[in-house]
């Protein structure tokens, strides 16, 4: 009767160590991690079903009452009848051409506007003058809402772009200039008083120690910025709009297209959950030491 030994490995014990430039991969096959991989696909797959239930629910409810005739479709069109609404502008380039011409609405006023935001935060932040200055009266004029500034805005701007921009910008400059300088002032003094120790000028304390700490802030304010200046073009839109979604909204009202009207409003909210999207991917680059906690 033969014994076959089992071939030598460098792993065992007392041989040593393995050879130079041989790199190991330590895979755990044991039942127990193919069980916690299997239940961590499984958990994420019920997130995802429970998360479209409920929207597929009130699809098929909406649906149905109206194939039934519980709904006039004048008052609420079916969601076939939006799906049809979607596919004519579609066809007829509306759409096409409505989306850019709103974004770069959009992203024009939320840029003027954040950058405005973000200077008059660090001043006021960093400087006890730029807070007398100018924290009064921006906690003045943030109380007010920007929709009631349209008639003064159309008799500074007119009725062409510079208006429906200003809106957007005036709209977005408090958020970011209040995150910004409640982060800037939220600092902890400790943190400043060690770079002072290390004998950082005040410069170096302001670009190495304060904005890097208030950057969470910052980013918290633009990002409700960017939700803003969609709330924000959604009013502008309706000042005169000759291109847009607001003009495919203002044509569908003349002609009490219900159904277009209601896939305009989809799609303004559909740009609102892409620009959030976008901000948040900017959020993790900019800030990838920052740990995500998602509650089960």
């Amino acid at each position: 009767m033969t014994v076959q030994q089992p071939a030598p490995t460098f792993l065992a014990s007392g041989a040593g160590q393995p050879p130079r430039g041989v790199k190991l991969d330590l895979v755990d096959l044991s039942p127990r991690a193919g069980q916690t991989l299997a239940r961590s696909r499984f958990s994420k797959s019920a997130r995802f079903a429970s998360r479209a239930l409920v929207p597929a629910l009130l699809l098929a409810v909406w649906q149905a009452s109206s194939n039934f005739g519980l709904v006039a479709p004048e008052v609420l069109p079916s969601p076939a009848e939006i799906i049809a609404a979607y596919a004519e502008l579609i066809r007829t380039g509306e759409l096409q051409a409505a989306i850019p011409a709103s974004l770069a609405r959009a992203l024009t006023g939320l840029a003027l506007g954040a950058s405005v935001g973000l200077v008059l935060g660090l001043f006021a932040g960093l400087w006890r003058v730029g807070e007398e200055l100018f924290d009064a009266p921006l906690q003045m004029l943030r109380t007010i809402p920007f929709i009631a500034m349209i008639p003064l805005f159309i008799i500074w701007f007119g009725i062409g772009e510079q208006a429906k921009i200003a809106l957007i910008f005036g709209a977005t400059i408090f958020p970011v200039y209040l995150n910004t300088y409640s982060g800037v002032r939220g600092v902890d003094q400790k943190l400043i008083e060690a770079a002072r120790v290390f004998g950082l000028s005040h410069g170096r304390i302001a670009t190495r120690v304060i904005i890097p700490t208030a950057l969470p802030s910052i980013l918290v304010g633009l990002r409700f910025a960017a939700g803003v200046s969609l709330l924000a073009l959604v009013a502008a839109e309706q000042i005169n709009a000759r291109s847009g979604i607001g003009l495919i909204l203002i044509n569908a009202n003349q002609n009490q297209r219900t159904d277009i009207i209601i896939a305009g409003i989809i799609v303004y909210a559909l740009l609102g959950i892409a620009i959030d999207l976008v901000m948040r991917v900017v959020e993790r680059l900019a800030l990838p030491w920052r740990p995500s906690l998602v509650l089960a």
